[in-house]
């Protein structure tokens, strides 16, 4: 595999496409993968959720995806130049030049409480390597959890360690930097994902975890479980935040977005679904927790499983060495887009550019940091610090940008160049891609937008 760079229209491009689907899947496999997925499918009840989910990956996660790769590779430049590009060419209005602002400004923001969260895990695998959870509880557990959370030197020394290990692959650039990481860190991700499914299928419940996942008990499912499949289906594949658009600017020419896309979403969806298979059977071995624990499965419930079965420390620090290394590969696509801009549009240098937007994301960071102790009584509007990002960030900017995709690129941008870019004259899949685009795309990103605005301000209020 050649990890060279070519010039397509003076910018660089990765020769293989797999390094584009190693570093996209890097992109899409993150947190939501492991820590998000499979808790909220212990909370809208197993099988049945997963197959929403599974479909809407395929109804509205691809098309959307394929669109905005395809704008990133139009334009090969970053999110922001490209719209820039794009919308000047065709004649357009300079207001779908937001795409790339949104998509720079939304990765930036979620970077700076993604590190905090991925310092967790990272605080966590040599507090396993320990023996920290030997025979612990659920109480002993919950006391350690809440102890980190309190303890602002820990928190932001495992967060600015994370942050000095992503904004150290991003400065060595596209080949050196981020080539060389995702054809380490991903196939080291699978070998992980392996390691932990052996040890459930040897010491968890194996076959309630496959009951718990794939039997379709459609009774527990809501409107609201539909809406949150749709929410993360599209999440999951970072759309929305720039990320995947900066990779696409560095895809072969030659290459099949169609073909690729398909390829990252397939092997995005396996991760989580063998993360899946690797935590329910640990949680489904100890009647004592709950897979509808939320949030906190991952770092409460889990060491409790891990230190009471043999093996289960050693196994518990390759799990959280695995959550570090999704979490990382996430992170480097996050602020990519950004160093992009600035070496482009402000004559920096990659290593200044990376210092310096590692900078404000760390700074942005002990805003999340004090939200969980010393910030924890102040919130605007029922939210925390940390909340109020999240929710600007999940609730408004990714959806919103991915809105815009659909419409600009399904509506607005000339057809004749996304048919040319697409290599659609001939394909019998495009007709129908364009009709998901323009029609079911919208209505469904729409309603996951209005309904999470009403939901978290009826909360608030």
């Amino acid at each position: 595999m050649s990890f060279a760079l070519s010039q397509t229209q003076s910018y660089p491009a990765w020769r293989s496409r797999w390094v584009f689907i190693l570093a996209a899947t890097g992109s899409a496999v993150g947190l939501g993968n492991i820590w998000k997925f499979p808790y909220i499918t212990g909370e809208n009840g197993g099988g049945a959720f997963v197959l929403v989910y599974l479909l809407c990956i395929l109804l509205l996660g691809i098309p959307v995806m394929l669109a905005e790769v395809m704008l990133g590779r139009r334009g090969r430049q970053s999110p922001v130049n490209t719209m820039r590009q794009l919308t000047s060419d065709a004649g357009l209005h300079g207001f779908w030049r937001s795409i790339g602002w949104l998509g720079v400004l939304a990765g930036l923001l979620i970077l700076s409480y993604y590190s905090v969260i991925a310092g967790w895990a990272l605080a966590y695998i040599p507090e396993m390597g320990k023996g920290t959870f030997q025979g612990a509880g659920p109480l002993e557990s919950q006391v350690f959890f809440d102890a980190l959370l309190a303890d602002k030197g820990r928190l932001l020394g495992w967060q600015s360690l994370f942050m000095l290990l992503t904004v150290g692959v991003v400065a060595f650039g596209v080949v050196k930097g981020l080539g060389v990481a995702v054809r380490i860190l991903m196939p080291l991700l699978f070998i992980l994902l392996l390691a932990m499914l052996v040890f459930a299928y040897r010491h968890g419940d194996f076959g309630g975890a496959a009951a718990f996942l794939f039997d379709f008990n459609f009774s527990a499912l809501s409107g609201r479980s539909v809406l949150e499949a749709l929410g993360h289906s599209f999440f999951t594949l970072s759309l929305g935040m720039g990320s995947i658009m900066a990779y696409g600017a560095y895809m072969p020419a030659t290459a099949s977005i169609g073909k690729t896309v398909l390829t990252v979403a397939m092997l995005d969806t396996l991760v989580a679904l063998m993360a899946g298979m690797a935590i329910f059977p640990i949680v489904f071995a100890h009647p004592d927790i709950n897979p509808a624990a939320g949030p906190e499965l991952l770092f409460v419930s889990l060491p409790v499983a891990f230190g009471a079965m043999p093996g289960g420390l050693a196994i518990g620090m390759v799990f959280f060495i695995l959550v570090s290394i999704a979490a990382w590969s996430s992170a480097i696509s996050l602020i990519e887009p950004a160093v992009a801009w600035l070496i482009e549009r402000r004559g920096f240098n990659r290593f200044t550019a990376n210092i310096l937007l590692g900078l404000v994301a760390w700074a942005l960071g002990l805003g999340t940091i004090l939200s969980f102790n010393d910030w924890s009584g102040f919130t605007l509007g029922g939210f925390t610090f940390f909340g109020a990002m999240d929710f600007l960030t999940s609730r408004i900017l990714l959806p919103l940008t991915g809105l815009f995709i659909a419409i600009f690129v399904g509506w607005i941008m000339p057809h004749v160049t996304v048919k040319e870019e697409l290599n659609g004259n001939n394909s019998l899949m495009y007709p129908l891609w364009l009709w998901v685009l323009r029609y079911i795309c919208p209505l469904a990103i729409g309603v996951v937008l209005l309904v999470g605005l009403y939901d978290t301000f009826a909360m608030a209020s």
